[in-house]
């Protein structure tokens, strides 16, 4: 993409009601606009974060075996009742009246409906066990919302919700989902701690929520440093291999990490001092086992292996999509504006152009701008007529995590500048060794992606 052909609205001072880095660097950087409290429109740049989260989210959905559909915002009051949930929600649902004086429901989650879905098709356990998800957007009315996407009225979450015959195969599932989101949050470039949590309104008595390490976190959150060590990446995962998930999982469990609902006090004393850890942190997702909560009120039954109809075991599992862009950016940014990790970036490097206009110096980024388009990759141009600083100040503040600067000094040797966003760290290199460098940094990321034939059945590409 060249910068003069994009919408990219950045402002120059930060706006006086952000109060958090996110909120201020998104606003900033032009990467969303408030239409109303706690509601935004994501503007290109934002929309293509956005995008490669929930790209993220689905492959690895799809790589742990989940299966994904699409549920619409607006549901039917009588489900809710059904469940018993519509009158202890509380002020947070959006209850409406639709034109026959209905009584209707923005989705804050969906339980009560993937529940219909599930017992209005599903009869046998020989068609279990089953786990179907989706990405949508979702309405709690905060009494107060602020921070930006971090606590808006609306936003885009990942529900995935698991059928089974038994406890023990449920569980399973919910291990399977621990396991997808700590890879998940991991090619994010997050390290997202699974914490013991309390369940809330959802229902159930096991629950972790991920949690990201941050001064504007909302939780207070009590840990043994220890599990800052453990880590998903280079693991081969079988899903399906019930000892080994359950194994991976209990050691991300079995140092202390909880939240302030569920803190220990005795326990956590009992964490080596030089390892007891307090701090604040921002929830991006939890799960959830539930057991047969909704199937029994709502009449998911299904007939077991001796003819008789027993209830299914669920549980519900969730990512916060929009406000792991908040988070993200909460965990990775400076003075000068955000540092994406190379698995979320909108592009995945700069091209800046010391001297538009110059002859050598427009072909050298043609030239550029076209290898590394050809290599899969997107490249933003800023091919403006703009002063050095300001290209180098809207680059960084966009976060882009490599820039390659252009320049008739450093052509003239035959080198461009390669520059790391995070460090700081430039070098100079032949214009073709840069193309390669960046090349060898993006592969990992574009291998851990599934085929690309199911990467464009089923959800967006990167845009």
């Amino acid at each position: 993409m060249r910068l003069s052909r994009y919408f990219l609205p950045v402002l120059k001072e930060n706006p006086a009601d952000a109060q958090i880095a996110s909120h201020r660097l998104m606003l900033r950087a032009g990467m969303i606009k408030q239409a109303s409290a706690g509601i935004y429109s994501w503007l290109p740049l934002g929309f293509k974060v956005l995008r490669r989260i929930e790209n993220i989210v689905h492959e690895e959905q799809i790589r742990a075996g989940h299966i994904p559909m699409l549920m619409p915002t607006l549901q039917s009051a009588d489900l809710w009742r059904e469940s018993g949930r519509y009158d202890d929600y509380g002020e947070e649902m959006l209850r409406i009246k639709d034109r026959h004086g209905r009584d209707m429901l923005y989705g804050p989650t969906n339980e009560e409906l993937i529940t219909d879905i599930f017992r209005s098709h599903v009869t046998s356990y020989k068609e279990l066990p089953l786990t179907l998800y989706h990405i949508q957007w979702k309405f709690r009315d905060e009494i107060r919302p602020r921070f930006g996407v971090m606590r808006g009225r609306e936003f885009l979450m990942k529900d995935g919700y698991n059928f089974d015959l038994d406890r023990e195969s449920a569980l399973h599932a919910y291990n399977r989902h621990m396991v997808s989101y700590l890879r998940t949050y991991e090619r994010m470039g997050l390290k997202a701690i699974p914490m013991r949590a309390d369940s809330g309104p959802i229902g159930g008595d096991d629950t972790h929520e991920f949690l990201v390490l941050a001064d504007t976190g909302e939780s207070e959150v009590f840990y043994d440093s220890a599990i800052l060590d453990l880590s998903m990446d280079g693991r081969t995962v079988d899903y399906d291999n019930r000892a080994e998930i359950a194994a991976l999982v209990q050691e991300w469990i079995t140092p202390y990490a909880r939240t302030d609902e569920t803190h220990d006090e005795a326990e956590f004393a009992r964490v080596p001092e030089e390892r007891r850890r307090t701090s604040r942190a921002i929830e991006v997702g939890q799960i959830f086992y539930f057991g047969t909560k909704y199937s029994e009120p709502m009449g998911a039954y299904v007939v077991n292996e001796k003819g008789g109809r027993v209830p299914v075991h669920m549980g519900s599992h969730g990512i916060g999509v929009s406000r792991l862009v908040g988070a993200i950016i909460e965990a990775s940014h400076d003075e000068k504006g955000i540092i994406w990790p190379e698995g979320v970036t909108p592009f995945h490097v700069g091209i800046v152009n010391l001297r538009q206009g110059d002859g050598e110096c427009d072909a050298a980024c043609e030239q550029l701008y076209g290898a590394l388009a050809a290599a899969g990759l997107e490249p933003l141009y800023d091919d403006r007529e703009e002063r050095a600083g300001a290209k180098f100040a809207t680059m960084d503040l966009i976060g882009l995590p490599w820039r390659i600067t252009v320049g008739p000094r450093g052509l003239k040797s035959g080198v461009v500048e390669l520059t790391n966003r995070r460090t700081g760290e430039s070098e100079e290199m032949k214009p073709e060794d840069a193309v390669e460098k960046v090349k060898e940094i993006y592969r990992p990321h574009q291998e851990a992606g599934l085929i690309e034939p199911m990467k464009g059945r089923y959800f967006h590409t990167w845009l």
